[in-house]
């Protein structure tokens, strides 16, 4: 935690690995779902790991996620205050989700039980590792020993700068999700067109392409981030992915033949996000010049 002089709380959207998130001190609100009846995650629910889960999608079950209440954020937050700490909350997009303003209305809340302690939301207006990315710059900045007031300018500055390329295997999901309309799943499913998207400077998830089959798409998410980026040599790109590994080496070889030295982190897409998404999701974040 190095000279940090606050405490970080983010959510399970971030798609960040449990042992990045311990190795950094950072509290974790879990969100959750639903899946053939049984509540996963959230403040009670049972635990799943991202292969299972996606193994069951497989297979036809259909997860609904429900958003997280500021009854159930306020712990998360409390610990930290009790002991006297600040408290920078990094929220999952508002552009796809309540849980930032349920965290909004937690920090008010809890503001007036401890006047004198400081709580700040920063609405990430990212999502899965894109948060994750964001969450790991805003982790570097607190570790310098840059003050609450500080981290969040630099937070609120960079937001926006965090580009978000993916594209999904199946529609299905997204049209369940309301993102496509049937006559787009469809017609897609049938001719292979398999959609480029973005996250939007509000923090929505929006289609700007499409391409024809699963590799041109993939082609396409590297091609798009190479035309965003804004990153010096110690800047990451992250993957995450709906349980599709060979796809995701892939894209590591056509970036890495552009970008030989660049670190590239992986991780699954989880439930909460993947419950949209689907099975065969690939996206790709980087820092960037602009959305």
């Amino acid at each position: 935690m190095g000279k940090r002089l606050f405490d970080i709380i983010t959510d399970t959207s971030c798609d960040m690995p449990v042992e990045y998130l311990q190795e950094h001190d950072v509290a974790v609100v879990k969100l959750g779902f639903n899946m053939d009846n049984v509540n996963y995650e959230g403040e009670s629910g049972e635990s799943i790991d991202a292969k299972t889960f996606y193994d069951k999608l497989r297979a036809g079950s259909m997860p609904t996620t429900y958003q997280v209440t500021a009854e159930q954020a306020k712990p998360y937050f409390e610990k930290s205050l009790e002991n006297g700490r600040d408290v920078l909350v990094v929220a999952f997009s508002s552009g796809l989700s309540g849980t930032a303003g349920s965290f909004v209305v937690a920090a008010r809340e809890l503001s007036e039980k401890y006047p004198n302690r400081k709580i700040r939301v920063v609405d990430s207006l990212c999502a899965s590792m894109g948060q994750g990315l964001f969450l790991d710059y805003v982790i570097k900045k607190a570790d310098e020993g840059a003050s609450i007031e500080e981290v969040t300018e630099y937070a609120e500055d960079l937001k926006l700068h965090i580009c978000h390329h993916f594209t999904v295997d199946d529609l299905f999901h997204l049209k369940r999700g309301g993102r496509v309309s049937t006559a787009t799943a469809v017609v897609g499913s049938m001719l292979k067109i398999k959609p480029v998207m973005h996250v939007d400077n509000a923090g929505k998830l929006v289609a700007i392409g499409k391409a024809m089959g699963r590799k041109k798409s993939l082609h396409t998410l590297v091609e798009n981030l190479l035309s965003t980026m804004d990153m010096d040599e110690n800047d990451p790109i992250f993957i995450s992915h709906g349980d599709c590994m060979d796809d995701v080496e892939y894209v590591k070889r056509l970036l890495l033949e552009k970008l030989p030295n660049v670190k590239i982190y992986v991780n699954y897409v989880g439930p909460v996000i993947g419950a949209h998404s689907g099975v065969g999701t690939l996206a790709i974040f980087n820092k960037g010049i602009n959305r």
